[in-house]
């Protein structure tokens, strides 16, 4: 998966060594999902042609609305015709795995809004939506222009208006709503972010990046420049030490079984199947219930945040709205 940043801004020959270079490094099946995310305003024809040569077989597009006036807002440098193109123009270069990320609940953005955009967007069938409301990051303009008055601070009741709006038009069209912000034709679900959700292990290769193996998680230093100038010391053998001790690795966090049970749990209840009881105890050792008491989880049935039943506990469509109230009821104590 090649995340960003914006990888598309890299030539498409770039991504084809990084690719044969990572077939010599591993054992990559021949039906690997291979994903880069991709700025509408940075790609043309020949751009999604080489890269579909090079070994990418799924494209994750940043279109994030059709309104352009909204793109201007968000500081887009594309306008809704140019994703539409980008569209087009990867489905001529072969492309049958094509994702689509939009934004909602914005600054001044009405129900009506956020309608068109999905009308519009799924006039293009995407196999794959990821809807995301917006997070207003400190810092960006957007974050400044909120804090100062001068843009309303998006509501949140509209927020959830929009997100069953989303739930409703998208299982008219077949889309099947597999996790709490993501939708998929049959058989196109992301392989990459079920990794996650099924708290998997991952190596994140690059600056910033992130990885979880052997118990920790960490991440890269920010800076490319400094993630290159550890790179040139790269020969240290570190067969000899584990990997997050590298010199490029600037945070780590180690995860105790505690912690490691209670993230299972919650990004299992993320996915729409939610947590399997039997899965559970053969990966722990142990019944999610010996863990969790059984009056715990009632109160949440009784509060319309999660449903149950002998096979699973999962979250209701009341439950994903208000999904971060659930999880915190699973963190251990200690970061609860």
């Amino acid at each position: 998966y090649f995340g960003g940043g914006t990888p598309s801004l890299l030539p498409a020959k770039s991504i084809a060594y990084m690719l044969e270079s990572c077939s010599k490094l591993f054992n990559m099946p021949s039906n690997l999902e291979v994903t880069l995310e991709a700025n509408p305003g940075t790609v043309d024809q020949s751009f999604f042609t080489q890269l579909k040569e090079s070994g990418v077989n799924r494209l994750s597009l940043g279109v994030q609305s059709f309104s352009d006036n909204e793109l201007k807002l968000l500081g887009r440098i594309h306008s809704a015709n140019e994703a539409r193109e980008a569209f087009f123009m990867a489905r001529q270069a072969g492309f049958e795995n094509i994702n689509m990320d939009l934004l909602y609940a914005l600054p001044r953005q009405a129900v009506s809004d956020w309608q068109n955009n999905l009308v519009e967007a799924i006039k293009l069938n995407p196999d794959h939506f990821s809807l995301y409301p917006l997070t207003l990051e400190p810092g960006t303009p957007l974050a400044n222009a909120v804090a100062s008055g001068s843009l309303p601070k998006p509501d949140a009741d509209l927020a959830a208006d929009m997100y069953l709006l989303a739930l409703d038009k998208l299982a008219q069209e077949g889309y099947s709503h597999y996790e709490i912000s993501n939708w998929a034709l049959p058989g196109k679900l992301c392989q990459h972010n079920m990794t996650y959700w099924k708290n998997e292990r991952y190596l994140g290769l690059g600056a910033g990046a992130h990885s979880y193996l052997d118990g920790y998680r960490w991440v890269n230093v920010l800076s490319p420049v400094e993630y290159i100038k550890h790179l040139g010391n790269m020969r240290t053998k570190l067969s000899q030490q584990p990997y997050f001790n590298a010199p490029w690795v600037d945070n780590i966090e180690h995860i105790d079984r505690d912690l490691e049970i209670a993230e299972a749990v919650i990004l299992s209840l993320r996915l729409e199947k939610g947590v399997n009881l039997t899965d559970f105890a053969h990966r722990f050792g142990v019944e999610l219930y010996s863990i969790y008491q059984q009056q715990q989880i009632n109160e949440l049935v009784e509060l319309g945040l999660i449903a149950k039943n002998e096979h699973s506990i999962r979250l209701t469509t009341k439950g994903k709205l208000l999904g971060n109230e659930v999880f915190l009821r699973f963190l251990p104590k200690s970061r609860g």
